[in-house]
């Protein structure tokens, strides 16, 4: 199976087992994943983007 291209930002926070604040947060501050509005103002993340955000923080560190 497949992982899916798309995540909520719900789903992205479980992956990384952090909460939705902390998200927020990072989001406020630049340092969380490019996120993406749709018509219906509902976010999503790439996964390709999370990637590269990822291997960034690798690279920051």
């Amino acid at each position: 199976m497949s992982a899916r291209t798309w995540l909520t930002v719900e789903e992205f926070c479980a992956e990384l087992n952090i909460a939705r604040s902390t998200f927020n947060d990072w989001r406020a501050k630049g340092r969380a994943p490019i996120v993406r509005k749709l018509p219906n103002g509902k976010l999503r993340l790439e996964r390709a983007d999370i990637k590269s955000w990822y291997d960034s923080l690798a690279e920051a560190a």
